[in-house]
C-alpha cells in the first residue's frame, strides 16, 4: 500500500534499556494491546523500518495499525502490505491512503483542525482525537514529532 515517514527519536519507548531499539515481537504486542482488529497483521522489522503485513476489517483499523506502529520511538517508517478483508468471497479491497498529519511544536488539536479541515473547523479537533484513540488517551497529549491520522 505504502511507506509512511515517522520521527525516529519520537513516540513511545516500548523497551527497558537506554539504546535498547524495538523488536518485531514488542510492536506487534503493542499493535495487539490497542484492540484494534489487527489479529491478522504481521509485524516485520528492517532496520528502523517496520513492515505490516496481513488483513484487517477496514479502513480505520488500517490507518490506526500504522500510526500505532510508527509513533514507537525508533521506528522512522511504517511499510503497510495490509488489505482490507471484505466479508464476501470477493478478494480483498485495495485501501485507500491514509491522510496523516505530523505534530510540530505548539500545535493543539484545536489548531489542527483549522489547519486541516479549514478556518472556524477548530471545533472539529474532537474528530482527530476520536480517530486516534487508543493510542490517544487526552486531547492535550500530543508531542512533536507524533503522527495523527485525520479523518474525512
Amino acid at each position: 500500500m505504502g511507506i509512511y515517514d515517522f520521527i525516529k527519536a519520537a513516540g513511545k519507548k516500548l523497551g527497558f534499556g537506554k539504546d535498547e531499539e524495538p523488536t518485531a515481537e514488542a510492536l506487534k504486542k503493542e499493535l495487539d494491546s490497542h484492540k484494534l482488529g489487527t489479529e491478522n497483521v504481521t509485524v516485520e522489522l528492517k532496520g528502523d523500518k517496520a513492515v505490516l503485513k496481513g488483513d484487517v476489517a477496514n479502513q480505520e483499523a488500517l490507518e490506526k495499525a500504522i500510526i500505532a506502529v510508527g509513533n514507537t520511538l525508533g521506528i522512522s517508517q511504517v511499510e503497510s502490505n495490509v488489505k482490507l478483508a471484505i466479508q464476501s468471497a470477493a478478494p480483498a479491497a485495495p485501501a485507500k491512503e491514509p491522510r496523516l498529519y505530523t505534530v510540530k511544536k505548539g500545535d493543539t488539536l484545536w489548531e489542527i483542525a483549522e489547519a486541516v479541515y479549514g478556518k472556524g473547523h477548530g471545533k472539529d479537533n474532537k474528530k482527530i482525537f476520536e480517530a486516534n484513540k487508543p493510542m490517544l488517551k487526552h486531547p492535550d497529549k500530543i508531542y512533536p514529532g507524533q503522527v495523527l491520522r485525520i479523518p474525512d
